[in-house]
């Protein structure tokens, strides 16, 4: 039988190459469409009957849920006109959304100047250099409103530095728009919309707030749980408009010393506060119980929905957003002697 010349040989150790492309033009299109994974030991643990899924963010392409925020922003800031090619992109960071507008300014050819807590890990210090950004570490305890605090040195650098765009994720509403785009949607297809509660932690307020939103127009029923860490502002006013003193702690990403415009407090059904410890513990059980490889925020967030969970049926499905990954604190919380040096563990 004559065979056409574009004909597949029969050998069957021949693979077929399809003519399809299967590449990304950049890094920046790998961001998003981040898996749910169930949890199971760790529910029997707490006493769980109800489905823990947690959404996996970690494994956007800096590890971490702000490679969504810091893309569509950038983009966005593309599109209309305020990033030009040559440009130099500025940002204040807890060390994520920094890691990702490195990462965009890298593969789109601009440079980075961002500015980040003393606290903050050193694994999050050197990724920024990595990536090529000038970064500027700033003093942690000092009022948001301080010359020298990471916000106001970021501002400074935006007014002194020529052709500069300021990202400004604690007050740009768009970082509210990234996730009500992309990862509340993600989520409600990913459930076929069928759970009950959704739990995350509030830094900018961006991520939980436009999660929310979305799910709220599409289910009002849906419970949306927000995790503060004590020491910040947001528990008491959300409870009863009370502004506390702030104080420092250790956990990374959440929580906060002002009032953020990038947060909607009107999706958010009910805010829990959690401890460094309970944070930390629980990040490390779901490593060793789940293998689920995530940062403090994401123990934080495990911990305060399965506590919450304790009394649901087991019907009931609750999502938890896990922001970033456990290897951006190998140096701290997965250290065992800065565990013991800070009474966390024994």
């Amino acid at each position: 039988m004559q065979t056409d010349s574009k004909d597949k040989t029969s050998n069957q150790n021949t693979i077929e190459i399809s003519d399809h492309k299967f590449y990304l033009d950049k890094i920046t299109e790998a961001v998003g469409n981040t898996p749910l994974i169930k949890l199971h030991r760790l529910p029997q643990d707490y006493g769980v009957k109800a489905t823990i899924l947690v959404k996996a963010e970690f494994i956007n392409p800096t590890g971490s849920v702000k490679d969504r925020m810091a893309v569509y922003l950038l983009d966005e800031a593309v599109r209309k006109g305020d990033l030009k090619p040559g440009d130099t992109i500025v940002e204040s960071t807890s060390g994520n959304t920094g890691a990702a507008v490195a990462m965009y300014a890298a593969a789109h050819g601009y440079k980075a100047i961002l500015t980040i807590p003393d606290k903050m890990s050193d694994e999050k210090i050197y990724t920024l250099k990595a990536f090529g950004a000038e970064v500027h570490i700033c003093k942690t305890a000092v009022p948001p409103d301080s010359p020298e605090s990471y916000y106001e040195v970021a501002k400074k650098i935006h007014r002194d530095t020529p052709n500069s765009f300021f990202i400004s994720q604690y007050t740009n509403t768009d970082n509210i728009e990234a996730h009500y785009q992309t990862t509340g949607p993600e989520i409600w297809k990913q459930t076929g919309g069928d759970f009950d509660i959704l739990v995350g932690g509030i830094g900018t307020g961006g991520t939980i707030s436009g999660i929310g939103r979305y799910l709220k127009e599409k289910n009002p029923d849906i419970e949306i749980v927000a995790v503060d860490p004590i020491g910040s502002i947001f528990y008491d006013y959300f409870k009863d408009k009370t502004m506390i003193e702030p104080k420092t702690y250790f956990v990374e990403g959440i929580g906060d010393d002002f009032l953020c415009p990038a947060l909607d407090f009107s999706v958010i059904d009910k805010i829990y506060q959690v401890s460094d410890k309970e944070c930390f513990l629980a990040t490390r059980a779901l490593t060793r119980k789940e293998g689920i490889f995530g940062g403090g925020s994401s123990g934080g967030a495990v911990h305060v929905a399965l506590n919450h969970a304790k009394n649901l049926d087991a019907d009931k499905t609750v999502v938890v957003i896990l922001p970033d990954h456990g290897a951006k604190y190998i140096s701290k919380i997965f250290n065992d002697d800065w565990m013991r040096e800070k009474g966390f563990i024994d």
